[in-house]
């Protein structure tokens, strides 16, 4: 959508947190995994943090590619106020480079030649955006949010002076420095668990610390209080495996809770991997049975539009109370975090 926030963005940058400043004019970022040794003149792997003279700085605070209106559900989050509508927007570069991205325009873009596309929208702005809109709550998404740590943090507060929630969309690479900082003011924390050993994480990120981002994920839940929903995009060949799976639900039910809604996602071809073929249904299905098999209360199907398993299902009586088709929801028996059947509570944040 077309922006009608101010041109007067800090185009030079804005000065970055979590910094520590070593020899030599050289510094190390604290924002994400990677913890990146930059030296004079240089930037980080992710190419929005730059050394200037030994001070780093934000190459994209407040700088928008792109914002929409939608539902929580195209997180996916299916948790937390079904059926609200959040205002989204995402900026350029990301600290992983997945040859598979859905979003490569944005994560993968080369910031000297299209930085200049995007608008400034300042905190104050953004929020007064997000109330004309009549959205319930602010989702920074797209690219990778931890990279805009410093505007989340000057507009999250205001967001929640305002009435609204707050969301990241996230591939959880963070520090638990960020975590921490970003803990007071965020409602809900949605990630990524692309697979679970390091072999998958080196081939689809180029990191090797799936530990660290799990440890981030029950970090905002259990220390914050942070709603966080999972998702596994399962693609064919690289981390669709049973062990895999396996792994990843019995984390969940030790690490996290057995509530934990886990979306198992279908993998479509995309930027480096078009090769591959999309996910076939029946192993996503597969992936459901695992899930629920191992303890699950919530796994879903995603980008299966018309799947039965993309519904949510009452823990005590088995019948559906929630139906979605796609990012709609269609009916609803649920009333106050209580099933309208069976009267068996049910995990999450309901209006």
């Amino acid at each position: 959508m077309v922006l009608t926030a101010s041109l007067a963005a800090p185009m030079e940058g804005h000065p970055a947190l979590l910094v520590e400043k070593l020899s030599h004019g050289r510094v190390r970022c604290h924002t994400c995994l990677r913890r990146c040794v930059i030296p004079p003149g240089g930037r980080g792997w992710c190419r929005t943090r730059e050394n200037r003279d030994g001070s780093l700085y934000s190459l994209i605070y407040g700088r928008v590619a792109s914002w929409s209106l939608n539902p929580i559900e195209k997180k996916p989050v299916f948790h937390f106020l079904p059926g609200s509508m959040w205002l989204s927007l995402g900026s350029l570069g990301c600290n992983f480079r997945c040859p598979g991205c859905q979003n490569w325009e944005l994560a993968h873009a080369d910031l000297d030649r299209k930085l200049k596309y995007t608008q400034y929208l300042g905190p104050e702005e953004l929020v007064a955006l997000a109330v004309r809109q009549g959205a319930v709550g602010i989702s920074w998404t797209f690219n990778e949010p931890a990279l805009w740590l410093e505007y989340i943090l000057d507009t999250a507060p205001l967001a929640r002076q305002a009435g609204l929630f707050t969301n990241i969309v996230t591939n959880g690479a963070l520090t638990l420095e960020a975590v921490d900082a970003l803990g007071p003011h965020l409602d809900v924390y949605r990630v990524d668990i692309k697979g679970y050993h390091p072999q998958t994480y080196e081939v689809l990120a180029h990191l090797k610390e799936p530990e660290a981002i799990r440890q981030a994920a029950v970090r905002a839940r259990r220390r914050w209080g942070m709603w966080v929903e999972v998702v596994t995009n399962l693609i064919p060949g690289v981390n669709d495996d049973e062990a895999t799976l396996q792994s990843i639900a019995n984390w969940l039910i030790g690490d996290l809770s057995k509530s934990t809604p886990w979306h198992l996602t279908r993998f479509h071809p995309a930027y480096h991997l078009l090769d591959l073929p999309a996910t076939p249904v029946k192993q996503l299905e597969a992936a459901y049975q695992l899930a629920r098999a191992a303890g699950v209360c919530f796994p879903y199907l995603g980008n299966v539009p018309g799947h039965t398993w993309e519904n949510t299902f009452c823990p005590g009586c088995s019948r559906e109370i929630i139906s979605r088709h796609i990012f709609t929801v269609t009916a609803k028996r649920l009333t106050a975090g209580v099933c309208q059947l069976c009267s068996t509570p049910v995990p999450g944040v309901w209006q």
